[in-house]
């Protein structure tokens, strides 16, 4: 079994607390991140003696971000360095608001690098094997670290930017690829390409996809169908712009585990700043620690996780995340009281229908929120949509419209799949 940094969480809380403290000396420095000297004004990092300390430090808002970025354009105030330090340049992705550009300097994108090397050794992947990057290379961070990461670790990398997808998968098959980093709609899709052009996935070299984006990697019916159509490994990462690269999957599969070695986590009611018990749902907030010239500090980052009770089998004494991100804060509805993540309702669609694409359609109606669903299903096969709708029934003890489009009607995805149509707000 691969040989773990920690011997326990009192070892990792301790390398965790000396780590954070350094960093907060260095914010607290004159001229260095006026941002983070305003919010840690009269705080000393000398009384940071354990991570049950944490709740002394502020929390850290998207929107603190954005309004930075927007009253000190055009790259805010949460920098440590003057700009002619840096050396690369990204923004957020821009589903959840106004995007953020966020700069990295070379030690931390070495950083970056090294975060992304600890998710390529989780998922088995060695500098003997061949890393294929189906990504587009545009300003949204996505999968640059991953290139970053598959090279310090040794492997051949492989990038797919300017290709559509019969390109990338002639790419894949000519370079005999042994990884694939995408999204995990992106690699249904191409699965989906395959097939209409007679390629076998599961002939290739694929072994391992390891995905990012979405929370469709620990959505077990969603791995499995990946796991059939290409014939190997599937496992999970997860990461953001504002942060790094902080979750991986293990071989057990049952959630991410937390580089606590980098990152500091936190989960805690939705709305409030009170923890919450392992097991129970809540919002991630962490605390990256080698990212110094854009350090975020008690992030709130809108994803909703469970801590596991239990340690994971494979192992490891790092914090698990179960069943790995399972929604966000702001996509989660309550309908007729019953509260909702679109990750839980692909689950079950991916069980009867586990390629084709669909919609998740939010209305209001009379001040209560409805939902409506339509998914791409042929003529032969519309007797899947009433065993959908018996399955909403029985899985979360809701009847749920599902309508019937034709194949090839919604948009494909290389990046975060878009497959909500919210009527709300126009209706309230």
């Amino acid at each position: 079994m691969q040989r773990l940094e920690y011997a326990s969480p009192t070892e990792i809380e301790q390398h965790q607390v000396g780590r954070l403290r350094n960093l907060l000396n260095f914010l607290q420095q004159e001229s260095v991140n006026a941002f983070y000297q305003e919010k840690l004004a009269g705080i000393n990092p000398a009384n940071l003696q354990s991570l049950a300390d944490l709740p002394s430090l502020p929390l850290t808002l998207k929107a603190e971000l954005v309004s930075q970025q927007s009253h000190y354009p055009p790259y805010g105030q949460n920098l440590s360095y003057a700009p002619e330090c840096y050396t690369k340049l990204h923004q957020t992705s821009g589903t959840t608001g106004h995007p953020l550009k966020i700069l990295d300097t070379a030690e931390s994108w070495d950083w970056w690098a090294r975060c992304w090397v600890e998710v390529f050794r989780a998922a088995g992947v060695t500098e003997k094997d061949r890393v294929f990057v189906a990504f587009s290379f545009g300003l949204f961070i996505g999968f640059w670290t991953a290139y970053e990461g598959a090279g310090k670790l040794g492997a051949l990398v492989i990038p797919g930017g300017g290709m559509d997808t019969p390109q990338r998968l002639a790419a894949i098959f000519d370079h005999e690829a042994t990884v694939i980093c995408s999204t995990p709609s992106y690699a249904l899709h191409m699965a989906e390409v395959a097939e209409q052009k007679k390629l076998d996935l599961a002939s290739s070299k694929v072994r391992v996809l390891i995905h990012a984006g979405e929370p469709g990697a620990s959505i077990p019916p969603v791995r499995r169908r990946i796991e059939e159509v290409w014939g190997a490994t599937v496992h999970d990462h997860a990461g953001a712009t504002e942060i790094g690269a902080y979750g991986f999957s293990c071989a057990a599969q049952v959630g991410l585990h937390v580089n606590e070695s980098e990152f500091i986590v936190e989960v805690l009611e939705r709305g409030s700043d009170q923890p919450v018990p392992p097991g129970e749902p809540g919002e991630l907030v962490v605390t990256n620690l080698g990212r110094w010239g854009f350090p975020v500090i008690r992030y709130r980052t809108g994803d909703m996780v469970r801590l596991a009770k239990e340690p994971c089998t494979c192992g490891r004494t790092y914090k698990l995340l179960q069943g790995g991100v399972i929604g966000r804060v702001d996509n989660m509805v309550i309908v007729r009281g019953i509260n909702i993540f679109p990750s839980a309702i692909e689950a079950i669609i991916r069980e009867i229908i586990p390629q084709n694409e669909f919609r998740l359609i939010f209305s209001r109606v009379k001040g209560l929120d409805e939902l409506e669903i339509e998914v791409e299903v042929a003529q032969d096969e519309l007797d899947k949509l009433e065993t959908l709708m018996a399955l909403f029934r029985q899985r979360l003890a809701l009847r749920v419209p599902v309508r019937a489009v034709e194949p090839g009607a919604f948009p494909r995805f290389q990046l975060k799949a878009r497959r909500i149509l919210d009527r709300r707000t126009s209706l309230a």
